[in-house]
């Protein structure tokens, strides 16, 4: 099956063979590396348009997998893990709290970090914090949230085990950010688990849609805004910067980078009554766009071939408890 896409000059071609829908994609022990057959996929020739180390396609509903390229490859997933970090900590920080930030609530945010300005001896509502988290990928904006939420390790905690009840065996957390640790790590198939879960929370599906917002630079004792500068999403996908041009019914949810994690991206759309989920993991081409032509050539593949291609396994897990 051959799918073309392109986006404001940029062609991108995938075909989609025998030799992928061989894959299966049975999740292995948390101890096992990558499987023998997602290596072998490897050589099929979507996987020499589409650069990424590691991908996946999954339909949200129903939770089948479309097409993946080393789904259970263990990679740093960069900014993406903070998808995690909203599913577990979302329900116990709901919009409505407020925050006093202390110096300490600060203290650890990484050097090179990504933050969204939030200032020692102000007053937040939780609200903005998550704004800060889901549009700008301030790391300043997880670490309060983390603070709200019982503290940095505690969250650390949480999000482990919300993997583990999510089935997502290929995760490692290390920091509630996604910022660079020694040992961290997630899969493409992990993520599109922890998007799945991430969407049918309201509160998260709100978050991960907003393009354009404000966040409060300075604020009451009751968390309202006396001032305020506009931010907007880092997901192109969502906002068309750069020229990428907005997805046709973009949900939105996260992307990411680090020098060690590279670029990485997890996006859903919906159309008619579909979601679709991908999850893109560090391309070895071109520049800091390319994720997103990736994810959209896969997202048009996927909405194409929905239906017609036999899947190659399924996001759902027994014994899970998303």
């Amino acid at each position: 099956m051959t799918v073309t896409s392109a986006s404001r000059g940029t062609t991108c071609r995938i075909v989609i063979t025998a030799s992928v829908l061989l894959l299966a994609l049975p999740v292995p022990p948390a101890a096992a590396g990558p499987t023998e057959d997602s290596t072998r996929a490897g050589e099929a020739p979507a996987n020499r348009t589409v650069s990424a180390l590691a991908w996946i396609v999954a339909d949200a509903g129903t939770g089948e997998v479309l097409a993946a390229h080393n789904p259970h490859r263990r990679l740093p997933p960069a900014s993406t893990l903070k998808a995690l970090f909203a599913v577990t900590a979302l329900p116990r920080v709901p919009g409505d709290s407020l925050r006093k930030v202390s110096k300490k609530d600060l203290a650890g945010v990484g050097e090179g970090s990504s933050v969204v300005g939030v200032t020692a001896g102000r007053t937040y509502r939780a609200a903005d914090l998550w704004r800060g988290t889901f549009l700008r990928s301030g790391n300043d904006a997880v670490h309060v949230l983390a603070a709200m939420n019982g503290g940095w390790k505690s969250t650390v905690g949480q999000m482990q085990a919300k993997a583990r009840a999510l089935g997502a065996r290929n995760t490692k957390v290390v920091t509630a950010d996604g910022y660079d640790a020694k040992g961290q790590y997630s899969s493409a198939y992990d993520l599109a688990l922890i998007v799945r879960a991430g969407l049918r929370n309201e509160q998260f599906a709100k978050y991960a849609a907003t393009a354009y917002a404000r966040f409060p630079s300075a604020t009451r004792a009751d968390g309202t805004a006396t001032a305020a500068y506009p931010i907007q999403n880092t997901n192109r996908l969502l906002t068309g910067a750069n020229g990428i041009g907005r997805y046709p019914g973009i949900i939105g949810v996260k992307n990411g980078y680090t020098s060690k994690a590279g670029n990485t991206l997890l996006a859903a759309a919906r159309r008619g009554d579909r979601t679709l989920v991908v999850a893109v993991l560090n391309p070895q081409r071109g520049n800091g766009l390319t994720v997103y032509r990736e994810a959209r050539a896969l997202l048009d593949w996927g909405f194409k071939a929905a239906g017609r291609v036999k899947p190659l396994g399924s996001l759902n897990q027994p014994g899970a408890n998303p």
